[in-house]
């Protein structure tokens, strides 16, 4: 390629607050090269509210490249206007998101695009635009053809991986196998030099408190957690636990460990919230590409009012263009 490669950013549901957070966050960071990928009418009314110029536009991904502009824009859906409502969900905006998410997806495949950024988009949306996937996560493994991933979450002194996702609270024990624990084990491992952390040590939770008292609280660290903990160790990968998911944290955010693997999404997301509410940073392992997000939904609620913080947004970009300088262990 004979251009600087961009990173890409997807716009999300223009509804919600991802175009405010991307023209804020990229005011911030002059030295990246970035191609915003959405809906034009959401982009120009946040533009128009922020007072900020909207970046130029390219008919292509193609095009893109060759213009000399910091940012650019390029919408995949042009003759798709739902117009910009602030705080509504709407299935045409979700469609919208949808086919941004494959543009970039796509451009990165092909080696035009070095690192995809996605702002959130509307969960509830995508499943009445008959979208059916859960989150970014499924659906850009399934862009990319990928079959074993997981979810890292990073923000302040915190690493966390999920082991289950966006599942019901009372599904999650169903879920869990040996063999589910053990990929996301390996894949932790795998990132750890990736992300700038060496081959550090990494915690696992057990489910049930006090990590099941010896099987007198729950029987999952005996049967599933501590088996796959072990078949990982004999792999040489530096794996502990299961530990109490009420005091690992602690130690890991004193710098104990490198990563914690956590095994449904509150065990792990509420300490790292509470640490690193606005700088949190999402990263998808496994995926051929690159990809970063920030640590936050739409955000319905305050969208349109300009009073959404970019921090989360500029440290994925940074992360972003960081990551995707060096060498993706999954490629």
């Amino acid at each position: 390629m004979k251009t600087r490669p961009r990173i890409a950013i997807t716009l999300g549901d223009h509804n919600g607050i991802g175009p405010e957070v991307t023209l804020k966050a990229i005011q911030k960071l002059s030295g990246v090269r970035t191609l915003l990928v959405g809906n034009s009418q959401g982009l120009q009314a946040v533009a128009d509210q922020l007072h900020l110029p909207a970046p130029r536009t390219a008919a292509s991904v193609e095009e893109s490249l060759e213009l000399r502009d910091r940012v650019v824009f390029y919408d995949p859906c042009p003759d798709l206007n739902p117009g910009w409502t602030p705080g509504r969900i709407d299935p045409a905006a979700s469609a919208i998101a949808a086919e941004a998410i494959r543009a970039a997806v796509k451009g990165c495949l092909a080696g035009q695009l070095h690192a995809l950024v996605t702002a959130p988009i509307c969960k509830e949306g995508f499943a009445r635009a008959r979208i059916d996937f859960p989150g970014h996560t499924e659906f850009l493994a399934h862009l990319t053809g990928t079959r074993t991933f997981a979810m890292m979450l990073f923000g302040g002194t915190l690493r966390v991986v999920l082991v289950t996702r966006h599942d019901p609270l009372c599904e999650v024990p169903r879920l869990l196998t040996r063999s589910l624990v053990l990929k996301h084990l390996r894949l932790t491992a795998q990132s750890l030099p990736w992300l700038g952390a060496g081959r550090g040590r990494i915690a696992v939770c057990g489910l049930n408190p006090h990590a099941g008292e010896g099987g007198t609280i729950g029987k999952e660290e005996i049967q599933v957690i501590t088996p796959a903990i072990r078949a990982a160790q004999k792999e040489g990968l530096p794996v502990e636990g299961p530990y109490p998911a009420d005091t690992v944290f602690h130690a890991a955010a004193r710098g104990e460990f490198a990563a914690v693997v956590a095994m449904y999404h509150d065990q792990g997301l509420a300490p790292l919230k509470l640490m690193a509410f606005d700088e949190g940073v999402n990263v998808t392992l496994g995926l051929p590409i690159v990809r970063t997000s920030p640590d936050h939904g739409t955000a319905f609620a305050i969208a349109g009012k300009n009073c959404a913080n970019p921090s989360s947004m500029i440290e994925a970009i940074r992360h972003a263009a960081a990551i995707g300088r060096r060498t993706n262990p999954w490629i």
